[in-house]
């Protein structure tokens, strides 16, 4: 768990990650991640402790926000 908590870290420490969380339900974890791209983001997520080890299977969705409310603006712009 340790590894996988620096994983989450480095996410956030290089700017790639806004948010992370627990799913419910016990159904696993979700990280919202942004400004990146897709091929980059699949690089990063088999680097974590949790993928290599296979205890989770990932599931890669993108999304083009195209409304927010004005705290997430940046993310309708940069989208």
């Amino acid at each position: 768990m340790a590894e996988h908590k620096r994983w989450i870290d480095e996410g956030f420490e290089e700017g790639v990650f806004l948010m992370t969380g627990s799913l419910s339900g016990n159904q696993g974890g979700l990280v919202i991640a942004h400004g990146t791209t897709r091929e980059v983001l699949e690089e990063r997520v088999a680097r974590d402790p949790f993928v290599k080890e296979d205890v989770v299977r990932v599931e890669i969705a993108e999304f083009a926000p195209n409304r927010a409310d004005g705290r997430l603006q940046f993310l309708v712009d940069r989208a």
